[in-house]
């Protein structure tokens, strides 16, 4: 048995369509992990492309440096923060590392695609806990194609909906980053820009539309992008970030219901967003970090988020383009 197929026996895993969710690997042969992410990332493929989501536990990683050197190992081009369009404050630690979200410990994440809110978006999502929380601070983590299914067979009208028509994002910035939100990065940071015409130009590559509000806040609506997604293999997923803005985006500036519409400039109603949340908070693992764990992640199947924490919580994130 290769490191990659050794895994854990924990009842608690969920299983779909016979295999086990998360997938958890732990050291046999050897304990360095940047080892075996260059000498079996072939059979780790396997394991995410079946399951969605591979927890390594019980490796020797205890610092960013650890966890670079792994990430690194692992050979795809890196997708960096500073050249995405997230609307979380994060922190990098290395080139890179980050920080997953700034954002205080009270904040819920709700369930979301990583940066499925804009044109631009990684395929794969490497967390790493150098820090356990005292208690809470689990990251829940949610297979879309199984929610895509049930849903279908509830409202498959709903489906309809999300299919056709799209989805499109607005969400209310700062000029300059406010760490007490989740959506809290400033404009500058985001579009990697010094002032408004350097904004807009970007803006006008994008596709996005945008207003200027007073205080140099700026207001910005996404292009119309997927909410159902379709993936090479065959499989249908809801790939969005409609769950996390429907209940999530809320601070001074951002009101949820005001986050999303439908392509058409429809509102997305409580209604058309019930089932799904309904849905995927019965199909969530929470995943609770020991300090040490390592989860990959595909951002095209799974969804995550973050659960509210006390005490010190830090865990580090590294995307694949």
């Amino acid at each position: 048995m290769t490191d990659a197929e050794h895994a854990s026996n924990a009842s608690d895993l969920q299983e779909w369509n016979g295999v086990k969710f998360p997938a958890v690997v732990e050291p046999s042969a050897h304990d360095d992990l940047a080892r075996l992410f260059a000498d079996q990332r072939g059979d780790i493929e396997r394991t995410l492309d079946a399951t969605g989501a591979v927890l390594f536990r019980g490796f020797s990683l205890s610092t960013a440096e650890d966890f670079d050197r792994a990430v690194g190992a692992w050979g795809e081009t890196n997708f960096s923060y500073d050249r995405s369009l997230s609307n979380a404050v994060r922190v990098n630690v290395t080139p890179r590392v980050f920080t997953a979200n700034e954002a205080p410990p009270e904040t819920s994440i709700y369930l979301h695609h990583e940066m499925a809110q804009t044109p631009l978006y990684p395929s794969r999502l490497f967390f790493f806990c150098e820090t356990a929380p005292v208690s809470g601070g689990a990251t829940p983590l949610c297979r879309s194609d199984i929610v895509l299914q049930r849903l279908e067979e509830e409202a498959p009208e709903i489906v309809d909906f999300f299919r056709r028509k799209g989805v499109r994002y607005s969400n209310t910035l700062p000029a300059e980053n406010d760490a007490s939100s989740g959506q809290g990065r400033g404009w500058k940071s985001m579009l990697g820009v010094d002032d408004k015409a350097g904004a807009e130009a970007r803006l006008v590559a994008l596709g996005y539309d945008w207003r200027w509000l007073p205080g140099d806040v700026l207001r910005v609506t996404s292009p119309i992008l997927p909410a159902v997604r379709d993936l090479a293999d065959g499989r249908a997923v809801f790939f969005n970030q409609l769950i996390a803005a429907y209940r999530g985006w809320r601070d001074g500036r951002n009101d949820p219901t005001k986050s999303i519409t439908f392509g058409d400039g429809a509102p997305v109603e409580p209604e058309h967003m019930s089932a799904a949340i309904r849905i995927a908070d019965e199909l969530t693992f929470d995943l609770n970090w020991r300090a040490g764990d390592v989860a990959l992640i595909d951002n095209f199947l799974v969804m995550h988020g973050r659960r509210p924490f006390a005490g010190k919580r830090r865990v580090l994130a590294s995307l694949i383009a």
